[in-house]
């Protein structure tokens, strides 16, 4: 690619789409809604929030809660989740295909970045254990900025990277990465393999759903299905 060419970014969300984090996710939310005496809600509604920050995720489980419970459920969430990493017990595996395609798009010149609900932290974590910390130029975190839907953890990405939007692709798992997407004015993947189903990621604004890493490589590049 030569100098003057474009900046074609690849932004992934990551728990749904890169890795499979809903165990460790609904481990801790369950743990962390009992600490607090309260009926933990189900794994299928817990899945629902992956990709919001943490107290919006919370209140969208819970929304009659006092504020005050809502930070003690979030404190007890990160709590549990740190310690259950201490003890080596959160599996966040990469889904089938997806080193082998963040290999390829950074073989053929593409920038590709992280926007996720999780932590800073707990996605250094997740990248380097997989082994993929230097393979993003951009990570953008719950840490810093509002939750998906608003965009700016896009924009920053794009930002970071010097991409424009209409060389910028977003590919995610939930409704809340496609509204983000739309609202960055960025075209938006769905992928089936995450936690909402693809009626729900096509009426948010996917403009396709890959089936396999295979497909999303194809899509990403504009090569059709």
């Amino acid at each position: 690619m030569s100098s003057d060419a474009p900046v074609r970014l690849a932004v992934f969300d990551c728990d749904g789409t890169l890795v499979d984090g809903q165990a460790p996710v609904c481990d801790a939310m369950e743990t962390a809604f009992g600490a607090a005496g309260i009926a933990p809600p189900s794994r299928q509604s817990i899945r629902q929030i992956v990709g919001l920050s943490l107290p919006h995720a919370v209140r969208h489980l819970a929304p009659s809660l006092a504020e005050s419970k809502v930070a003690d459920i979030v404190e007890s969430y990160k709590t549990s989740f740190r310690e259950a990493r201490e003890r080596g017990e959160v599996a966040e595996p990469l889904f089938a295909g997806i080193a082998e395609l963040v290999e390829r798009l950074r073989a053929e010149g593409w920038s590709l970045a992280v926007a996720t609900g999780k932590s800073r932290r707990g996605l250094k974590h997740c990248l380097q254990t997989h082994g993929l910390t230097d393979s993003f130029d951009s990570l953008q975190t719950a840490d810093g900025h509002p939750s998906k839907p608003d965009p700016t953890m896009l924009r920053t990405a794009m930002e970071e990277t010097l991409a424009e939007s209409e060389n910028t692709v977003m590919i995610g798992d939930t409704l809340y990465d496609m509204e983000m997407a739309c609202a960055a004015d960025v075209r938006a993947i769905g992928v089936s393999w995450g936690y909402h189903d693809t009626a729900t990621l096509l009426d948010a604004g996917a403009s396709d759903i890959a089936g396999d890493a295979g497909q999303l490589y194809r899509l990403i590049c504009g090569a059709g299905k």
